[in-house]
C-alpha cells in the first residue's frame, strides 16, 4: 500500500460468484466500503464464445452500469513449422485469436467512447497504453433553442482532450503507473513533462490508488468519468495483455475455473436477482434456465485428447531439437576456441624463430653501452667565484637586534623609532638624525625601508 491516505480501490473477488469482483474504496485510513462491481460475461453462454466482456456497475444498485468493454478479436490458422506439419496428422488446427491493439471503454450518461491504444517498445521492452479524456464532457446549460440542438462537446473534434498513458514498470513485473503526458486539440498533440495520476499493484491483492496531489493539475470535467476508465482500463489491460495463456476470448466455449473440482453455479430460483448485468453491447444474454445437459468442462472428448497428445508430442520433438541446436553451438564454440590457441601458438613460434635468426645474424655487439658517465660535481657555495659560471647563491642577511635597554628611564632621541628600522642601515647612507617622525623641520626623515633579501 501506498498511503493509506490516498484514495485507493482493493479488487476483492467472492468466493461463491467467481465472475465478479467487488472495488472496496477507502481514503485517510477509514474502513474500506463496497464502491464498484466488475462482472464479467458468463464463458458457458453460447453467446459468449470468441469474446471478452467486462461491465463496471454499482455496487449497491446492481442493474446500474457504468460503463463496459466488448472486445471481438480476429481469428488467424496459426503458421506450423516442418515438423509440426509431419507430426500433424489428424485436422487442421483450430484458428487462434490476435490480440488487438485497442478496445474501446463505452461510457454512458453521457454516452462516450475512450480508445485505450497499446505500444510496446521493441528496444526497451516496455509496453505502454494510451487514452484521452475530453476537456469538456457535459454541455453548458442554456436555455436557447439553438444550443440545445448542437452536438455534446464530446462529439466535438476541437474539444480539448488530455492524454493519459498506463506505463508497465518493467517486463519482469505487472505493476503499472499512469500518467498525465500531454494535450491534443484537432489530432495536434503537444508533450509535456509526466505526472502521476495513478498506480496499479498487480499481485494477491490488486488495488488502484490514485494519487491525489496531483489530481489537481488534471484539468478534466468528468472527474467521475476519469476514474471509471482507469479501474476498468487497468482489468482489461491485466487481463488481456499481462495475462498469458489464459483462454481469455473464451475460444473453447468452457467456463474457466480456477479449481479442477470447482462446477459453475446456476442462480436459485429465489434470488431476487438472477442475472444482475445484461450487457447493452448484445454479449450479455440471460442465461439458460436449464443447463444441465450441458457437459462437464473437465470431460475430454477424444477430439480433444487426441489434440493434447499431439501437443505433448510437438513439445517433446521441439524440447529434442532445442538440445541438438544447443550440443552444435556448444561444439562450434569449442572449436572456435582450439584454432584461436592454435593460432597464438604458430604467431608466437614464428617471433621466437624471427628473434633467433637476428640474434644469429647480428649477435650481441653494439648493444652494451658501458658503464653511466658520472654528472660533473656540484660546486659548493664556499667555493670561488672565478672558477667558472655556476648558479647564483641568495645570502641571507638578518639584521642584528638592538641592545635592550637597562632602564625604564626618558628614551633617547630617535627611540621611537622601531626596533626593525633602526637596527639596520643601508649602506651607502648615514645615521639619520634624530627627529620627529611625521612633519617637523631639520634632517628628521623617514627612509623607505629596502629589501634584505634582494
Amino acid at each position: 500500500m501506498l498511503d493509506e491516505n490516498l484514495p485507493t480501490f482493493y479488487f476483492r473477488q467472492p468466493s461463491d460468484d467467481p465472475l465478479s469482483t467487488i472495488l472496496y474504496f477507502t481514503q485517510n485510513g477509514s474502513e474500506p466500503t463496497a464502491e464498484y462491481t466488475l462482472q464479467k460475461l458468463n464463458p458457458a453462454l453460447p453467446q459468449a464464445k470468441n469474446k471478452y466482456a467486462v461491465a463496471l456497475g454499482d455496487a449497491s444498485s446492481q442493474g446500474v452500469i457504468f460503463a463496459e468493454v466488448l472486445i471481438e478479436p480476429e481469428f488467424q490458422q496459426p503458421a506450423l513449422s516442418a515438423a509440426e506439419i509431419r507430426a500433424h496428422n489428424g485436422p487442421s488446427l483450430a484458428p487462434v485469436p490476435i490480440v488487438p491493439e485497442s478496445f474501446a471503454v463505452q461510457l454512458y450518461n453521457p454516452d462516450q467512447q475512450v480508445v485505450v491504444r497499446g505500444e510496446k517498445s521493441t528496444w526497451m521492452g516496455k509496453e505502454t497504453f494510451e487514452f484521452e479524456i475530453p476537456q469538456q464532457t457535459f454541455r453548458m446549460p442554456s436555455a436557447s433553442q439553438i444550443d440545445r440542438q448542437q452536438n455534446d462537446p464530446v462529439a466535438n473534434n476541437l474539444t480539448p482532450k488530455i492524454m493519459f498513458k498506463w506505463k508497465r514498470e518493467s517486463k519482469f513485473s505487472k505493476d503499472m503507473t499512469c500518467y498525465m503526458v500531454g494535450r491534443s486539440v484537432g489530432g495536434k498533440r503537444s508533450k509535456e513533462p509526466d505526472i502521476t495520476i495513478a498506480l496499479y499493484k498487480h499481485g494477491r491483492d490488486r488495488a488502484v490508488t490514485i494519487y491525489e496531489p496531483n489530481l489537481q493539475r488534471v484539468e478534466v470535467e468528468d472527474r467521475k468519468g476519469l476514474e471509471i476508465v482507469l479501474l476498468l482500463s487497468a482489468e482489461v489491460v491485466r487481463d488481456i495483455y499481462l495475462s498469458t495463456g489464459r483462454d481469455t476470448f473464451n475460444a473453447n466455449g468452457a467456463p474457466s475455473s480456477k479449481r479442477k473440482n470447482s462446477r459453475p453455479l446456476a442462480p436459485s430460483p429465489a434470488s431476487p436477482n438472477p442475472d444482475p448485468y445484461v450487457m447493452t453491447s448484445g454479449a450479455g444474454i440471460s442465461p439458460p434456465t436449464n443447463a444441465a445437459g450441458s457437459p462437464s468442462p473437465q470431460q475430454l472428448t477424444p477430439p480433444q485428447d487426441a489434440e493434447v497428445r499431439r501437443m505433448q508430442a510437438l513439445a517433446q520433438q521441439e524440447e529434442r531439437e532445442r538440445e541438438k541446436k544447443e550440443q552444435a553451438e556448444q561444439k562450434r564454440i569449442k572449436k572456435m576456441l582450439e584454432d584461436e590457441e592454435k593460432e597464438r601458438r604458430r604467431r608466437e613460434a614464428e617471433i621466437d624463430k624471427e628473434t633467433e635468426r637476428l640474434r644469429k645474424e647480428f649477435g650481441l655487439a653494439g648493444q652494451d653501452y658501458g658503464p653511466r658517465p658520472s654528472l660533473p660535481p656540484r660546486q659548493s657555495p664556499g667555493s670561488d667565484s672565478n672558477a667558472g659560471p655556476s648558479r647564483p647563491v641568495l645570502h641571507l642577511q638578518t639584521p642584528a637586534l638592538p641592545p635592550r635597554p637597562l632602564s625604564a628611564g626618558p628614551r633617547p632621541p630617535g627611540a621611537g623609532h622601531s626596533s626593525w628600522f633602526s637596527g639596520f642601515v643601508p649602506q651607502g647612507q648615514s645615521q639619520p638624525k634624530p627627529g620627529r617622525r611625521r612633519g617637523g623641520s631639520g634632517d628628521g626623515k623617514l627612509f623607505k625601508k629596502k629589501s634584505t633579501f634582494f
